[in-house]
């Protein structure tokens, strides 16, 4: 039994070990302080109050040790005492900065739930951090990243996770499993190939770990989209196909850039999408217009499914599971 009790003691943290042989320490001189000088100390309560007035050195003086065994009992306290209240002040300090120097390094784990996980850092990650947090209702993000050696932001609401994303102890780290959205980066840094299947590996990864949460994943070839969607992917977003996009418009527009000022005020003004209320179901898509002209959003579009009608004709007619896309 005593065994038993003292490997459950050597479990405990070195903190919470050295907390309870101090408080021990005091104890016991308390105790004996009260025997060794009776008329002194009338109870065990003002002998637990010297030991520990004294051991910490604040030394009041409302009790003295008059006896010499009452004196040796003192001069040990000090000694002993002051050691062990200075080094359980020290290692609370050590684990302080060691708890925060773990947690820059990203080698603590995320144990809250409903937050975004973002594999990879670069310049979209960088954005899409930066919008989220200031926007009105900024959300927990968990970062995952094997390049950087410490959190790249300052933000409290990112938790940064140093690691290979498609290594299992690093996916449960960043908990995953309770995550709402993940969205995966494509690593610029190698070749485009190479970049897909990274991507495409860390998809298989969490899938395999979470298969209910949702991911985005960023894929460079439009080959490996088949893959991506064959790994689970619940969106794909292809950037070279968008930066394409980008490119032709600035041609069409002479350069002025009109789609890119578009979507530059998108990001001021957020796409939104709600699914239809059933009063709307076997309506025209300009009745729903006239319906929403009161919300200060602007309908633009109906999803019905995967299919998606971007100012769809004015007879268009809404069905049951239909969402309404419109930009506030």
């Amino acid at each position: 039994m005593t065994n038993r009790w003292y490997i459950h003691f050597l479990r405990l943290p070195v903190q919470m070990r050295v907390l309870l042989i101090t408080l021990f320490f005091f104890l016991s001189f308390g105790v004996s302080i009260r025997f060794l000088e009776p008329d002194t100390f009338h109870t065990i309560y003002d002998g637990i109050w010297w030991a520990i007035i004294t051991a910490t050195t604040v030394g009041y003086g409302d009790f003295v040790p008059h006896t010499h065994l009452g004196r040796i009992a003192a001069v040990l306290l000090i000694l002993f005492g002051a050691g062990l209240v200075s080094y359980y002040f020290v290692s609370l300090a050590t684990a302080a900065v060691t708890k925060q120097n773990a947690l820059s390094e990203g080698k603590l784990p995320y144990k809250d739930a409903g937050h975004m996980v973002i594999v990879g850092w670069n310049e979209r990650s960088r954005e899409i951090i930066s919008k989220l947090n200031d926007s009105g209702s900024p959300i927990e993000i968990v970062l995952i990243d094997e390049t950087l050696e410490e959190n790249p932001t300052e933000s409290r609401c990112v938790h940064f996770i140093q690691g290979k994303p498609h290594v299992d102890a690093t996916i449960l780290k960043g908990n995953v499993q309770k995550a709402e959205l993940v969205l995966i980066t494509s690593d610029h840094s190698h070749e485009e190939l190479l970049a897909d299947m990274n991507s495409i590996l860390t998809l298989l990864t969490i899938k395999g770990l979470c298969p209910e949460v949702k991911c985005i994943v960023e894929i460079l070839t439009p080959e490996q989209v088949v893959n991506a969607k064959r790994a689970g992917a619940d969106q794909v977003l292809q950037s070279n196909k968008l930066t394409s996009i980008f490119m032709l418009s600035s041609i069409h527009s002479r350069g002025t850039g009109l789609l890119w000022n578009i979507m530059g005020r998108l990001q001021e003004n957020r796409l939104t999408s709600e699914p239809a209320a059933s009063h709307f179901e076997g309506r025209t898509f300009a009745e729903a217009k006239a319906a929403w002209a009161d919300k200060e959003k602007l309908l633009i579009g109906i999803k019905r499914g995967k299919e998606l009608e971007v100012n769809p004709p004015l007879s268009f007619k809404i069905e049951a599971g239909d969402e309404f896309i419109a930009i506030k």
